[in-house]
């Protein structure tokens, strides 16, 4: 037998029975209701696959260690995390604020201002550009480096462990090598396995490339957490607060302006960080007052700064506790952000 049925109203046009008031101190709880509508099962659908789609969009997009150079806001990264060669150059960096992107070029991360620019171009002082030749770049570890020695320069396996003592208080930490030219010393920062990233920046793309080369001819770098990044000194491509150890080795004199480079060093070091640099001096307490005068600053040359002014110039960019160690032309300067 058929019984003969009417269709239903729609949702919103029942009359639902009020729920009961509750004391305050009540045990019991009633349960509540989002209002309904026809779409009800749909929309939940929806929001479901859109919040999986949200969570596997998230996985692969997340804020990076490096910075806009230009607005300093965290870049936001999409592709494969993690800080070695080939999740960077799967990678695209783009800022949150600017909308500027970033991507690997060559075999290098270019965190330039200038990055990814037609037609502008800057020229920049002779000794700067000096390195950024190819010749220079392939001769830097064959030859160039090792006539540091008749400075004073005790050579990079001791200039190596002199650092690390300096960084004894920031292990763990993340590192950044600047002006690491062929990465002599970020390769040795990195495979001492002793923080937890190395960044090697240079503004020279040749010695960029020369270190690609070096790091790939070594297995045991090819996987470690060392980043390649072209960027200026004086315009760190990190958030401020942000980094544990600065290294610069042989390198202040060629900055073209060194108060500048400290300055951002200063700016991305976090509380207790640490800066380690060195540099040939331009005399010493013990080179002969005939001599000096021969040895002054000149605005073609490198900047070579005397022991009492590599003092001042990290005290007055906020440092404390700096000390260091000479020997003839050789200078090894340490201080830490407070």
């Amino acid at each position: 037998m058929s019984v003969a049925t009417s269709p239903l109203p729609p949702l919103h046009q029942i009359q639902f029975l009020k729920c009961p008031r509750f004391s305050s101190k009540s045990h019991f709880r009633p349960h509540r209701f989002h209002s309904l509508t026809q779409t009800t099962i749909p929309a939940i659908s929806a929001v479901a696959a859109e919040t999986e789609l949200r969570t596997q969009h998230d996985q692969s997009v997340e804020a990076d260690v490096f910075a806009c150079p230009i607005c300093y806001e965290p870049l936001i990264r999409k592709g494969s995390p993690g800080l070695n060669l080939s999740a960077i150059y799967r990678s695209g960096f783009m800022c949150k604020r600017c909308k500027k992107s970033y991507t690997s070029k060559d075999r290098y991360l270019d965190l330039t201002v200038t990055a990814g620019l037609k037609d502008y171009t800057e020229i920049q002082p002779a000794r700067t550009e000096l390195f950024r030749s190819p010749l220079v770049s392939f001769l830097y570890e064959r030859g160039w480096r090792q006539n540091f020695r008749q400075s004073g320069f005790p050579g990079p396996d001791e200039e190596f462990k002199m650092a690390q003592e300096y960084f004894k208080s920031v292990r763990d930490g993340l590192l950044v090598d600047v002006s690491c030219g062929s990465g002599l010393f970020s390769r040795k920062f990195a495979k001492s396995g002793t923080y937890s990233g190395v960044v090697a920046l240079d503004f020279s793309e040749n010695m960029l490339r020369q270190c690609y080369d070096f790091i790939k001819k070594d297995d045991t770098l090819s996987t470690t957490n060392i980043a390649l990044v072209r960027a200026d000194v004086s315009r760190l491509p990190f958030a401020s607060g942000s980094v544990d150890a600065v290294h610069a080795g042989a390198a202040l004199h060629c900055w073209p302006s060194p108060s500048n480079a400290v300055a951002e060093i200063t700016r991305i070091l976090r509380s207790g960080g640490v800066f380690v640099g060195s540099t040939f001096l331009r005399y010493s307490s013990s080179t002969p007052w005939f001599i000096r005068p021969f040895r002054e600053r000149t605005p073609q040359g490198y900047g070579y700064l005397t022991e009492e002014e590599i003092r001042d110039l990290c005290t007055s960019c906020g440092l404390t506790n700096y000390s260091s160690k000479t020997q003839q032309a050789f200078i090894m300067f340490t201080a830490q952000k407070p």
